[in-house]
C-alpha cells in the first residue's frame, strides 16, 4: 500500500504492498497458437486478511484498520507495479468492500495497454500473481510492547503501527508484495464457451449454474487452503464430476475468504496469542499449511534447543547514515556520540569501516524509498527515489534530504567559524523579524529621573532627538554536487562544499562588517572628542593613558559625563604584542631612557585587547597598521551594531535534488543581516602618528 504524508501526526510518508489472492477469468478461449486478449476479463482478489505485516527497512508490524478504510468511490483503477502511466493501466475494479476481516475486490481488465496482455499472458501460463494497494493513509497509531489492542477482530499485541484512517486510491498487480499473512492463488482460465465464467449475455454477472464444490479425496478433510484452490479450479472451469460449473465470481470469493478464515484461525488457535509461535504461525498462513502441520511444527519448535547466537539488530537508520558521512568527513570523538548517541556510532563505524561513499548514501535512501535496483547505473532513478520517497511502495524510514542538510549544517557552520571572528566580540547584536529598516535611540542623554511631585505624578520623559537605523539583507550562494563527484563517489562533495559555503558566508560578514567600520572618518573625528592624533597616541601606557582620559571625559548634551566605562583595545596585527603586554603585564620596560628599570603598567588587566587583521589591510578604505581604538562594552555603548534575520547568527544551507536540466545534487547557502555604525560616544579612535 502506498502511502502520502497528509498531516502533523503522520510527519513521514509510509507505504505498504499488501499481497492478496487473484483470479483472473476468461469469457473466450485464446487464438490458436497464442494468449487472447484480455478482454472481458475479470479479476477477483483477497487484498488483505487483517494480519500484521512484516515491512523490509521497518522494525515493527503494521496493522491497516479495515474499519476506517474509506472505500466510498465508485470504481478503482488497476494499474501494474503502481506506475501510474497509460502504458501500465491493467483495468478497474468494480467492487471493492470488506467481507469480514478480508478486503476483497473485482473487477474488469481492460484491453488497452501491453502491461495489461503481458500479465494476463503470464496468469495463463501459471504466474501466481500478487497485488498492492495505494492508500492515503489519514492517521495512524503506535502501540508500544505490553499493550494490547483489538484489531480486524483480533487481539494483537504490541509493538506494532495501525493504520486506523486510509482512503483507498488504486489497486497494482505486483510480482511480490511485503504482506506474508495472505496467500496468493490465481486460477488459470480455461478455454471453451461451456467453461466461460463471464459471458456477454450476462447482465451484470447475476445469472450463475449451482453446482457442487469438489469433494475432498475419501478418509481426509479439505482444509480451508485445499477449498480454496478446490473452488479456484471449479469457478475457472476444472472438471467438477464431468461437469462445468460457472458462479457469480464475488459469491465464490466471499466463499473462499470464508474458507480462508477458518484455517487462519485454527492455526491462529494452535500457535496461541503469544509471540513464542507468531513467526510459525506467520508462515503457516501464508503458505497454506493445515492444521495437522502447524501442529508438528509448534512441536518441533518446543523442543530444547541449544543457545542461539546473539545477532545484533544493524537496522540502517538516518542517524546511522549521518554518524558515517561525519566519520568519513573526519569528525570523530565524545561530540559525535553525544549527536547521534553510542548505538548510532558504533553501527555506522562497523558498517561502513571504509568510508560511506556518495553513491552508497543515495542508494542506501533510495533502498529504503522503494528503488528495487541494485547499483547506480540509473542514477536519475536513484536520485528521483532518494528525494522522492511516494514513488514507491514501502514505507520510507531514511529522509536523505534531511540527511544531507543535517551533515551539510555541521560542515558548514566549520567552515563558517573558521575566519576571524574579532567583528562579535565589539559589536551589538539586534534581531529582526523582517528587511525593514529599524531605528534605534541615543543610550545617554537626558534620561535622568526627576523628583516626583506631591500627589504622585510622574513627568514624561523622550527618546531624544538622536538616533540611528540598521537593516538585514541577505547575502547567499548557489554550488551543486554535479554528475561528476557522484559518478567519481566522491563523498568530499557533501563535506568540502558546506565548508566552502559556511567559509563564504563567514568571509562576507567580515567584508561588510569591516568596510563600515573602517569608513569612519565622519563618526570618529575631533569635534565629536574621540579623534586623537600625535606622536603621543603611539599605543603605549602614555598613549593609552591619553586615550583613557578622552574617552572618560566625554559628556552627554547637558555636559555631564556620561558614565560609561571603556572595556576593550581593539588594535590591527601589528600591534598584537604590545596590546597583550598592556593588558597581561605588571611592569613594562622602558628602553628610551633605561633598560635596567621596569615600568609599572597601571592599565593591567583593564582592557581586553581584540586582533583583527582587517584594520590594516589595504582593500578597505580607511586601513592602517598603527591606528587602534578604546570602545566600551557593546552591551553598554555599541560603536557599532549587527542586525540578524529572526536573530539566526549563523548561515543556513539547504540541500535538494537538481533541476531536471542538472543530473546532481544542488546545496544553497545564505545569510540575512545588516551592520551599521551606532553611537561616536562608545569608543576613542587613536591615529598612532602624528
Amino acid at each position: 500500500m502506498k502511502t502520502t504524508k497528509t498531516s502533523v501526526k503522520n510527519p513521514e510518508p509510509r507505504e505498504l504492498d499488501l499481497t492478496a489472492s487473484l483470479t483472473i477469468e476468461a469469457a473466450e478461449a485464446p487464438p490458436e497458437g497464442g494468449v487472447g486478449k484480455p478482454r472481458n476479463r475479470r479479476f477477483t482478489m483477497v487484498a488483505y486478511t487483517g494480519g500484521s505485516m512484516r515491512i523490509a527497512g521497518f522494525s515493527y508490524p503494521v496493522v491497516v484498520d479495515l474499519a476506517g478504510l474509506d472505500l466510498a468511490r465508485a470504481s478503482f483503477p488497476v494499474f501494474v507495479g503502481h506506475q501510474q502511466d497509460p502504458d501500465y493501466l491493467l483495468g478497474q475494479a468494480d467492487r471493492v468492500e470488506v467481507v469480514g476481516t478480508n478486503l476483497v475486490a473485482s473487477g474488469d481488465v481492460i484491453d488497452v495497454a501491453p502491461k495489461a496482455r503481458q500479465v494476463v499472458e503470464a496468469h495463463d501460463r501459471g504466474f501466481r500473481w500478487q497485488a498492492s494497494i495505494g492508500a492515503l493513509v489519514l492517521a495512524r497509531e503506535f502501540v508500544p510492547e505490553g499493550r494490547t489492542v483489538n484489531v480486524n477482530g483480533s487481539a494483537l499485541s504490541g509493538p506494532f503501527i495501525v493504520a486506523r484512517k486510509a482512503e483507498l486510491g488504486e489497486i497494482s498487480f505486483v510480482f511480490s508484495g511485503a504482506d506474508r499473512n495472505t496467500s496468493a492463488t490465481i486460477a488459470a482460465g480455461k478455454a471453451g464457451k461451456e467453461n466461460a465464467i463471464m459471458d456477454e449475455n450476462v447482465k451484470d454477472n447475476t445469472d450463475v449454474v449451482e453446482g457442487k464444490e469438489p469433494s475432498a479425496p475419501e478418509g481426509k478433510e479439505q482444509t480451508g487452503a485445499e477449498k480454496i484452490e478446490a473452488q479456484a479450479g471449479t469457478a475457472t472451469g476444472a472438471p467438477d464430476a464431468g461437469a462445468a460449473v460457472m458462479t457469480d465470481p464475488v459469491a465464490d470469493m466471499r466463499a473462499r475468504a470464508a474458507a480462508e478464515q477458518e484455517r487462519i484461525a485454527a492455526v491462529r488457535k494452535v500457535c496461541g496469542s503469544g509471540d513464542q509461535h507468531a513467526e510459525i504461525a506467520a508462515k503457516a498462513i501464508a503458505q497454506g499449511w493445515d492444521v495437522t502441520r502447524t501442529e508438528l511444527e509448534v512441536l518441533r519448535a518446543n523442543r530444547p534447543k541449544a543457545p542461539a547466537a546473539h545477532v545484533p539488530d544493524n537496522t540502517m537508520t538516518g542517524a546511522v547514515l549521518e554518524a558515517a558521512c561525519m566519520l568519513t568527513g573526519g569528525v570523530k570523538g565524545d561530540d559525535l556520540q553525544a549527536s547521534y548517541g553510542e548505538k548510532a556510532v558504533d553501527a555506522a563505524d562497523k558498517r561502513f569501516r571504509g568510508g560511506i561513499g556518495l553513491q552508497e548514501l543515495l542508494l542506501e535512501a533510495a533502498w529504503a524509498n522503494g528503488y528495487d535496483g541494485r547499483n547506480f547505473r540509473d542514477s536519475r532513478g536513484v536520485l528521483r527515489f532518494a528525494f522522492r520517497p511516494d514513488v514507491q511502495a514501502g514505507w520510507s524510514t531514511i529522509d536523505i534530504g534531511g540527511i544531507l542538510s543535517n551533515v551539510a549544517n555541521k560542515f558548514l557552520l566549520e567552515g563558517f567559524f573558521s575566519v576571524e571572528r574579532t567583528w562579535r566580540n565589539i559589536c551589538a547584536v539586534r534581531n529582526v523579524s523582517d528587511f525593514k529598516t529599524v531605528t534605534s535611540y541615543r543610550l545617554i542623554g537626558r534620561d535622568q529621573y526627576e523628583i516626583v511631585a506631591p500627589g504622585g505624578e510622574l513627568k514624561h520623559g523622550t527618546l531624544g532627538e538622536e538616533s540611528y537605523t540598521n537593516k538585514a539583507d541577505t547575502y547567499g550562494l548557489l554550488l551543486a554536487i554535479d554528475r561528476r563527484d557522484i559518478i567519481n563517489d566522491d563523498l568530499g562533495a557533501i563535506t568540502t562544499v558546506p565548508r566552502k559555503l559556511g567559509r563564504g558566508s563567514g568571509l562576507k560578514i567580515n567584508d561588510i562588517f569591516w568596510t563600515v567600520f573602517l569608513a569612519n572618518s565622519g563618526f570618529f573625528k575631533t569635534a565629536n572628542k574621540n579623534y586623537l592624533t600625535g606622536t603621543d597616541t603611539v599605543l603605549s601606557i602614555d598613549g593609552l593613558t591619553k586615550a583613557e582620559v578622552a574617552f572618560l571625559d566625554q559628556v552627554d548634551s547637558d555636559g555631564k559625563p556620561i558614565g560609561i566605562m571603556p572595556a576593550i583595545v581593539l588594535v590591527p596585527t601589528a600591534l598584537s604584542a604590545i596590546g597583550t603586554m598592556l593588558y597581561k603585564s605588571l611592569e613594562i620596560r622602558d628602553t628610551t631612557a633605561s633598560t635596567k628599570y621596569p615600568v609599572a603598567n597601571p592599565h593591567q588587566g583593564k582592557f581586553r585587547t581584540e586582533v583583527s587583521r582587517y584594520l590594516a589591510n589595504s582593500a578597505y578604505t580607511g586601513n592602517s597598521a598603527k591606528a587602534w581604538y578604546l570602545l566600551a562594552d557593546p552591551a553598554d555603548l555599541p560603536v557599532i551594531e549587527v542586525a540578524f534575520l529572526n536573530g539566526q547568527e549563523s548561515p543556513t544551507i539547504e540541500t535538494a535534488d537538481a533541476d531536471f536540466n542538472v543530473l546532481g545534487v544542488q546545496m544553497r547557502g545564505y545569510h540575512d543581516f545588516g551592520v551599521a555604525l551606532q553611537d561616536p560616544k562608545g569608543g576613542v579612535k587613536s591615529k598612532g602618528e602624528a
